[in-house]
């Protein structure tokens, strides 16, 4: 990667789109900011917060050049931090016309894209030719409402080269951000889609009043269950380099406030209904498109999963949330 100030772009509205931005923005003199809705735009710039998403916080707009056309953005940036939620990133992105050559892809999504149930890693690669080693994927442990409010938060990077991984996320690093490197960009992307499923069970759970036991056990099960997938998936000798990004995040998306995905299953195990939880959320809930990937990936490739199975079938198949963990809780150790 050349040396020099490198610039920055995040692509995305949403929570974790806004966090970066306010991460950035305690770091560089300029950033790039594409957001498609012009009047998120004007209400940004005139009450310096995201009127849709962290609301409360508050953000420099001195140091932020919005656009609402992404090839400004690309063009304008070296590094392009692609923060949409996965079953909407096929239609944002191909609208980019201008070439991605020497540009550094960040994705910042957790989740799956177009029906191969490609990573986005995977997406960028194949169908825009972007090396490896020009892809980066960011990660937690971390959730965008304490990141945002500066808690202390750990964010990975992962990349084929530890150097550009490290050389990206000196970016993000201050006071309240510690930034870890690696190389398992795979490990990372998958794991980080999986933590997903996993906490919409143990929001079921919760709501169902399993209790606290029962949830350490099923989380137990859960990293085994991560550990198995990339294991025959995307085996890797160095992923315990990076521990925090397997462990670390399925731990803080299952048990804290703040995970979308733990809501929406908690919507489930009170007894709303897929479809109405969905449309009660005003966030997306990845988890509910994971699932269906992990399931379908993991039956192609003769790959058991249980708790994965479980979650897939009270979501696409209309089965019994109670039903489903108690035949967990025969099968779990």
């Amino acid at each position: 990667m050349a040396e020099g100030n490198l610039k920055y772009a995040v692509i995305g509205g949403g929570s974790w789109a806004t966090a970066l931005v306010k991460v950035l923005t305690s770091t560089q003199d300029k950033i790039y900011w594409y957001l498609r809705d012009e009047k998120s735009i004007e209400h940004i710039k005139q009450y310096k917060c995201n009127r849709k998403y962290l609301k409360t916080v508050h953000l420099d707009t001195e140091k932020i050049i919005f656009e609402s056309d992404i090839n400004a953005v690309v063009k304008a940036a070296d590094i392009l931090i692609f923060s949409i939620p996965s079953a909407f990133l096929i239609d944002q992105i191909k609208n980019i016309k201008v070439s991605l050559e020497d540009k550094y892809v960040v994705s910042a999504i957790k989740g799956f894209v177009s029906k191969d149930n490609l990573t986005v890693a995977e997406y960028f690669h194949h169908f825009f030719e972007i090396p490896y080693d020009h892809i980066i994927v960011l990660s937690g442990p971390t959730h965008s409402e304490e990141v945002a409010m500066e808690n202390m938060s750990y964010i990975t990077f992962s990349s084929k080269y530890e150097e550009v991984a490290k050389k990206v996320s000196q970016g993000f690093e201050c006071y309240y951000i510690k930034p870890i490197t690696g190389t398992d960009i795979f490990g990372v992307e998958y794991s980080a889609a999986m933590k997903n499923i996993y906490a919409i069970a143990v929001g079921i759970c919760h709501s169902m009043r399993f209790g606290d036991n029962f949830v350490a056990v099923l989380i137990t099960g859960a990293f085994n269950e991560i550990k198995t997938f990339l294991n025959v998936a995307h085996p890797d000798s160095n992923r315990l380099t990076t521990t925090s990004a397997y462990l670390g995040d399925l731990l803080v998306t299952c048990y804290s406030q703040f995970s979308r995905n733990r809501t929406f299953g908690g919507m489930i195990g009170q007894g709303y209904s897929v479809i109405s939880a969905r449309m009660e959320m005003n966030m997306v809930a990845e988890g509910y498109y994971a699932t269906k990937s992990i399931y379908e990936i993991s039956k192609n490739n003769n790959i058991e999963l249980p708790i994965v199975s479980a979650v897939y079938r009270v979501l696409y198949e209309d089965a019994s949330p109670y039903h489903e963990m108690m035949a967990l809780s025969n099968q779990l150790q």
